[in-house]
C-alpha cells in the first residue's frame, strides 16, 4: 500500500458510504484518498461463498421506495430479485413444540441482488480509481495545525489532509484520538449513536437444494427457544443451491462458544424442518458483536426498536467544518440502511462541494 503525502480529502472507512463517497468524488474529478482498516471493502455488507454461490453475512435486502439502491443496481447491471416468500411458515415455541401457520412471508416484498450485496461493493470498488483506494489502512489518530490535518494510522504512516470524512459508525469514530480533543458535546454524541445490527450475529446454513419450497414451505420461521428468533430463505436467485440465515437472539456474552453456537443452530434447523435440514453442505456464523471494525462493547445491548437516526447538531461543525461524520447512521431518512449508507454519502458530498466553491 502506497499513500500519499498529501490528499484534499480523506475518506476513513471503506463500507458502503465510503465508497459512494469516493465514486462520487472520483466522477467528479476530486482530489481524494479512501482508507479502509480491514483486508476487503464493503464493511457491514459481507458475502461467503459455498460452491460458486454466494451468501450474505451481513445485509441481505433492501426494498421498493429506496431509489440510490436501484440506480446502482441499474448502473452496474446487477440483477434484482424478490426474497422468496411463498408457502407456509413455522412457529417453535419455548418447549420447542412445531406449529405451522399460513400467509405471507414475514419479508414479502423485500428486494435481494444476485450473487448477493458484496456484488455492489464490489462494482463500487472497481469505479474507484486504485491509486486512491487503500486496504489494510487503520486510522488511529487525527491532529489539526494551521497547516492542515496529519491523519497518523495504526502502522505508523501518516498523510496530509485538508478534510477528514469519517465514513463509519459514530460509536467507531470516537475511539479515533483527535487533537486538539472533540468539543464535548460532539463527543457524547458519536458516543450515543448505535450502530445499527452490530450487536448481531447472524448464521447461514447452505444445502445443495431448497428442499423446504417443495415441502410448501416459504424457508420463514420464529421462534422463542432459539437460538435462531428469526429465520429466512437464503437461497441464491436461481435456487442452484438452497440456504437458510436466521439471526440469532443469544445475548453476545452468551454466544462465544463458536462450537456450541453452531451445534444449536444446527439442532434448531432439524427440529424446524426435518430430517432433510441435518446435512448442510455448510455452516456459517458471523458475530458482528465482537468484530472491531463494527462494534463496541456499548453496541451488545439489544436495541428493541429502530432508533432515530440523523445528524446529531453537535456533529455538524467539528473543527469548523474540516471533519464530517458520514456513515448511515447520519441520515435522516433512512438511517442504518444500505439507502442510508448512500443518502449519507449524497449529503457529504453536497458539504464537500459546498466548501470547495
Amino acid at each position: 500500500m502506497t499513500l500519499p503525502a498529501a490528499t484534499d480529502v480523506l475518506i476513513v472507512g471503506g463500507g458502503l458510504a465510503g465508497l459512494r463517497l469516493a465514486d462520487m468524488l472520483a466522477a467528479a474529478g476530486r482530489d481524494f484518498h479512501l482508507i479502509e482498516a480491514r483486508d476487503r471493502f464493503g464493511g457491514r455488507v459481507l458475502g461467503h461463498t459455498v460452491s460458486d454461490a454466494a451468501f450474505d453475512l451481513g445485509p441481505a435486502w433492501f426494498w421498493p421506495g429506496q431509489p440510490r439502491m436501484a440506480a446502482l443496481a441499474d448502473r452496474f447491471g446487477l440483477a434484482v430479485f424478490d426474497q422468496y416468500a411463498t408457502g407456509a411458515f413455522r412457529y417453535e415455541d419455548a418447549q420447542g413444540r412445531i406449529q405451522q401457520g399460513h400467509g405471507a412471508g414475514s419479508m414479502q416484498g423485500s428486494l435481494r441482488l444476485a450473487g448477493g450485496l458484496s456484488t455492489l461493493c464490489d462494482a463500487l470498488a472497481d469505479s474507484i480509481p486504485q491509486a486512491q483506494r487503500h486496504l489494510g489502512a487503520q486510522l488511529s489518530a487525527l491532529s489539526r495545525s494551521q497547516s492542515g490535518i496529519t491523519a497518523t494510522l495504526a502502522q505508523g504512516r501518516s498523510l496530509q489532509a485538508n478534510r477528514i470524512v469519517c465514513a463509519l459508525p459514530p460509536r467507531i469514530a470516537a475511539g479515533i484520538a483527535f487533537s486538539p480533543a472533540l468539543p464535548a458535546p460532539a463527543a457524547q454524541a458519536l458516543a450515543a449513536i448505535p450502530t445499527w445490527m452490530a450487536g448481531h450475529a447472524k448464521a447461514v446454513a447452505v444445502y445443495n437444494t431448497p428442499f423446504w419450497r417443495a415441502q410448501g414451505l416459504s424457508g420463514d420461521a420464529m421462534s422463542q427457544r432459539g437460538p435462531m428468533v428469526e429465520i429466512h430463505d437464503a437461497s441464491p436467485a436461481d435456487a442452484q443451491k438452497g440456504a437458510l440465515f436466521g439471526f440469532i437472539g443469544v445475548p453476545p456474552a452468551q454466544r462465544r462458544d463458536a462450537k456450541a453456537l453452531q451445534d444449536a443452530v444446527h439442532a434448531q434447523l432439524v427440529r424446524l424442518f426435518g430430517e432433510k435440514a441435518a446435512h448442510p453442505v455448510a455452516i456459517k456464523i458471523k458475530d458482528w458483536a465482537f468484530d472491531a471494525a463494527t462494534a463496541t462493547p456499548d453496541d451488545h445491548a439489544p436495541l428493541n426498536a429502530h432508533p432515530r437516526y440523523g445528524m446529531p447538531p453537535a456533529l455538524r461543525d467539528v473543527w469548523d467544518g474540516a471533519v464530517l461524520f458520514g456513515g448511515t447512521e447520519t441520515a435522516h431518512d433512512f438511517g442504518g440502511f444500505l439507502e442510508g449508507a448512500l443518502e449519507a454519502a449524497e449529503n457529504t458530498f453536497a458539504a464537500l462541494s459546498q466548501t470547495a466553491a
